[in-house]
This record gives structure tokens, sequence and C-alpha cells, in this order.
């Protein structure tokens, strides 16, 4: 079974971009340390802990998981392919 490239892509983008804004605003609001989301300032730019910053993350995050999930799905497609697996 192959996947839908731009579906997955899309989903995972999604997913992605929700977790670390949710994430964020998690912190946020409980007032945890967020130790490990602090790390995200490295890879993503404009990210920090505050509502603004768990927008840009949202973004960064739906980018982040939009490529990944591309190249996973379009690399699952090819290695199918290569094995002979019916579609």
């Amino acid at each position: 079974m192959r996947l839908n490239t731009k579906a997955f892509a899309l989903s995972c983008g999604i997913l992605w971009g929700l977790a670390v804004l949710l994430a964020t605003v998690w912190i946020i609001v409980f007032g945890f340390d967020g130790t490990v989301m602090i790390n995200l300032d490295h890879f993503y730019f404009g990210y920090n802990i505050s509502y603004l910053g768990a927008v840009i993350g949202g973004i960064w995050g739906f980018v982040d998981g939009l490529i990944g999930g591309a190249i996973f799905a379009w690399l699952y497609n090819r290695l199918c392919g290569a094995q002979g697996v019916p579609n």
C-alpha cells in the first residue's frame, strides 16, 4: 500500500505544529520548567516560552512536520516500489 505523500505530509505538519503550540501553552499556563521545550529555540528561529513564541513554534513545527512527513512518505513509497510490494 502506497502513502499519499501530500496528505501524509499535511497530517504530520498539522500534528507537529499543534503539539509544539499546545506544549508551549501548557508550560506557560501550568508553570513548568520547560527545559526540553526551551531547546527548540536553537532550531526554530524566534521561538521562546511565551504566547507569541507558541504561535511561532507552531508555525515552525508545521513546516518541520510537513517536510519530515513528505520525506518519510516519499521514502516509504520508493522502498515499497523497490521491493515489489503490490500497491
